[in-house]
Protein backbone atom coordinates (compact mmCIF):
# COMPACT_ATOMS: atom_id res chain seq x y z
CA UNK A 1 0.00 0.00 0.00
CA UNK A 2 1.32 3.55 -0.94
CA UNK A 3 -1.53 5.20 -0.21
CA UNK A 4 -0.33 9.44 0.83
CA UNK A 5 -3.32 11.70 3.17
CA UNK A 6 -4.08 13.10 -0.75
CA UNK A 7 -4.59 9.83 -1.45
CA UNK A 8 -7.35 9.84 1.14
CA UNK A 9 -8.51 13.40 0.69
CA UNK A 10 -9.35 12.91 -3.36
CA UNK A 11 -11.89 9.77 -2.06
CA UNK A 12 -15.21 9.47 -1.04
CA UNK A 13 -17.09 7.52 1.34
CA UNK A 14 -18.63 4.44 0.21
CA UNK A 15 -20.99 1.64 1.51
CA UNK A 16 -18.37 -0.38 3.03
CA UNK A 17 -19.76 -4.11 3.87
CA UNK A 18 -16.27 -5.90 5.75
CA UNK A 19 -14.25 -4.12 8.42
CA UNK A 20 -10.28 -3.47 7.89
CA UNK A 21 -8.44 -5.86 9.50
CA UNK A 22 -5.58 -4.56 12.25
CA UNK A 23 -2.67 -4.82 10.30
CA UNK A 24 -4.97 -2.37 7.49
CA UNK A 25 -5.77 -0.20 10.57
CA UNK A 26 -2.03 0.37 11.47
CA UNK A 27 -1.19 0.89 7.45
CA UNK A 28 -3.54 4.22 7.39
CA UNK A 29 -2.77 5.37 10.35
CA UNK A 30 -0.18 7.32 9.63
CA UNK A 31 -2.07 8.84 7.11
CA UNK A 32 -3.76 10.73 9.84
CA UNK A 33 -1.48 11.78 11.96
CA UNK A 34 -2.57 12.23 15.99
CA UNK A 35 -5.36 10.22 15.67
CA UNK A 36 -5.49 7.14 17.03
CA UNK A 37 -7.24 3.85 17.62
CA UNK A 38 -9.00 3.96 20.82
CA UNK A 39 -11.90 1.23 21.83
CA UNK A 40 -12.01 0.19 18.12
CA UNK A 41 -12.62 3.99 17.03
CA UNK A 42 -10.31 6.74 15.02
CA UNK A 43 -9.88 9.41 17.72
CA UNK A 44 -8.84 13.21 17.36
CA UNK A 45 -9.16 15.98 20.49
CA UNK A 46 -9.00 18.89 18.81
CA UNK A 47 -7.96 22.09 21.19
CA UNK A 48 -9.71 25.76 20.44
CA UNK A 49 -9.20 28.83 22.51
CA UNK A 50 -12.80 29.08 23.81
CA UNK A 51 -16.12 28.02 22.80
CA UNK A 52 -17.17 30.03 19.74
CA UNK A 53 -14.07 28.72 17.98
CA UNK A 54 -15.12 25.14 18.85
CA UNK A 55 -18.24 25.52 17.91
CA UNK A 56 -17.18 27.36 14.14
CA UNK A 57 -15.08 23.83 14.03
CA UNK A 58 -18.18 21.93 14.68
CA UNK A 59 -20.08 23.76 11.82
CA UNK A 60 -17.56 23.80 9.40
CA UNK A 61 -16.99 19.71 9.63
CA UNK A 62 -20.69 19.63 9.91
CA UNK A 63 -20.75 20.22 5.95
CA UNK A 64 -17.66 17.30 4.89
CA UNK A 65 -19.54 15.32 7.33
CA UNK A 66 -22.89 15.15 5.34
CA UNK A 67 -21.40 15.42 1.72
CA UNK A 68 -19.53 12.05 2.88
CA UNK A 69 -22.57 10.67 4.46
CA UNK A 70 -20.77 9.35 7.38
CA UNK A 71 -20.94 10.68 10.73
CA UNK A 72 -19.11 10.58 13.69
CA UNK A 73 -19.55 10.52 17.44
CA UNK A 74 -18.69 14.53 18.33
CA UNK A 75 -18.31 15.47 22.05
CA UNK A 76 -17.80 18.97 22.41
CA UNK A 77 -16.86 21.20 25.39
CA UNK A 78 -15.56 25.05 25.90
CA UNK A 79 -12.09 24.99 24.44
CA UNK A 80 -12.16 21.35 22.31
CA UNK A 81 -13.86 18.50 20.06
CA UNK A 82 -13.43 14.90 20.36
CA UNK A 83 -14.56 13.53 16.94
CA UNK A 84 -14.41 9.48 17.25
CA UNK A 85 -15.11 8.04 13.69
CA UNK A 86 -16.25 4.16 13.18
CA UNK A 87 -18.27 2.45 10.73
CA UNK A 88 -21.62 0.49 12.35
CA UNK A 89 -23.23 -0.89 9.25
CA UNK A 90 -19.33 -3.11 8.74
CA UNK A 91 -19.46 -6.89 9.89
CA UNK A 92 -22.81 -7.78 9.65
CA UNK A 93 -23.85 -4.28 11.44
CA UNK A 94 -21.30 -5.55 14.45
CA UNK A 95 -19.06 -2.75 13.23
CA UNK A 96 -15.42 -2.04 13.36
CA UNK A 97 -13.16 0.78 11.46
CA UNK A 98 -13.49 1.30 7.63
CA UNK A 99 -11.43 2.98 4.84
CA UNK A 100 -13.99 5.56 5.56
CA UNK A 101 -13.29 6.44 8.92
CA UNK A 102 -9.66 7.22 7.43
CA UNK A 103 -11.46 9.58 4.26
CA UNK A 104 -13.50 11.58 6.69
CA UNK A 105 -10.31 11.98 9.50
CA UNK A 106 -8.54 13.07 6.72
CA UNK A 107 -11.04 15.85 5.28
CA UNK A 108 -11.81 16.79 9.08
CA UNK A 109 -7.75 17.67 9.55
CA UNK A 110 -8.16 19.43 6.23
CA UNK A 111 -10.67 21.45 8.02
CA UNK A 112 -9.05 22.24 11.26
CA UNK A 113 -5.74 23.40 9.48
CA UNK A 114 -7.11 25.16 6.64
CA UNK A 115 -9.29 27.58 9.04
CA UNK A 116 -7.68 26.82 12.80
CA UNK A 117 -3.73 27.13 12.42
Amino acid sequence: MNLTTQDLLAQTSKPQVDALDDASCQQYLPLVPGWALTQAKLVKTFAFSDYHETLAFVNAIAYVIHAEDHHPELLVTYNRCTVRFDTHSVNQGKGGLSLNDFICAAKVDAVFHQTFS
